[in-house]
């Protein structure tokens, strides 16, 4: 005789829903600024091009002032905060309360790749209009880097849709060639941030515009991107409301980024519809 009273089994164990959880670009960025209440201080000095110059007539040798620039990014603060009634935990599967520390952190590193996403937009450099990656293209951005010296002194970093890592995989030379994972990279998989072409690449679905006929991706030196966020006082807390029976969690940041260089970043507009 077939059993008719079943009990009904729940896995306790957690399934993380899909969403980005890591910040993957804010180790993109020059982080070192002089803070001063909400405002993050940029110092990007050169020559400002000057050439060599030879003694003057009165046996003097000529002089210059360096040329010295300073950005300020305005700091803001973010928060996220689940909350949960206790029955709502008790009645649920899973740890309820370490679900809600876990995606509050998502929230905020979330947060701060679009923070800086937002800073490298606003530059103007282009290697043309949306169009599929190929290698000439690629090629014309990392030129146009080249020509601006910005390939020189701080590491060259690529943000790309899934649908341009594609495209890259079905060119022999990316294919045939020795990419590596990026080094310091180790927590991230390869096919995520990985270095080729003399460029540290990174496959970021939340680049703005991802899986459209105009995805902004980018490419750019270190150096022409500051963000500023306060790690010290990185806010993160869990509490109890006694009053209403509620259990939450908070996290909370204040940070700034600003595009300090704009000649060192260019934007590679991409249609992403071929594979969206």
């Amino acid at each position: 005789m077939p059993d008719t009273a079943f009990q009904t089994m729940y896995r306790q164990e957690m399934i993380q829903g899909f969403e980005k959880r890591q910040s993957l670009v804010r180790k993109t960025t020059v982080t070192s600024a002089d803070i001063n209440g909400n405002q993050a201080v940029f110092l990007v000095a050169d020559s400002g091009g000057a050439t060599a110059v030879s003694r003057g007539v009165d046996g003097d040798l000529p002089t210059r002032p360096d040329n010295l620039n300073q950005y300020t990014a305005t700091l803001q603060e973010w928060h996220d905060v689940p909350e949960r009634t206790r029955f709502n935990i008790y009645a649920s599967q899973g740890d309820g309360r370490r679900l809600m520390q876990e995606t509050c952190m998502n929230v905020i590193n979330r947060k701060i790749d679009e923070d800086i996403h937002n800073a490298l937009g606003l530059a103007t450099v282009t290697w043309g209009t949306a169009a599929p990656a190929t290698i000439p293209l690629i090629s014309k951005a990392k030129t146009k880097l080249g020509n601006a010296f910005a390939d020189m002194d701080a590491p060259m970093y690529a943000l790309i849709t899934p649908a341009f890592h594609a495209y890259l995989m079905s060119f022999p030379q990316f294919t045939s060639a020795d990419y590596v994972q990026m080094p310091g990279w180790d927590s991230v998989p390869k096919d995520k941030a990985f270095s080729w072409y003399g460029v540290n690449w990174i496959v970021d679905p939340a680049l703005p515009g991802a899986g459209t006929n105009s995805a902004t991706c980018f490419m750019y030196s270190m150096n022409a991107i500051g963000h500023a966020c306060d790690t010290t006082n990185l806010n993160t807390a869990v509490g109890y409301d006694d009053k209403n029976d509620k259990s939450w969690a908070r996290c909370s940041t204040f940070m700034g980024s600003k595009l300090l260089q704009n000649s060192g970043v260019v934007k590679m507009l991409h249609d992403d519809s071929a594979f969206s």
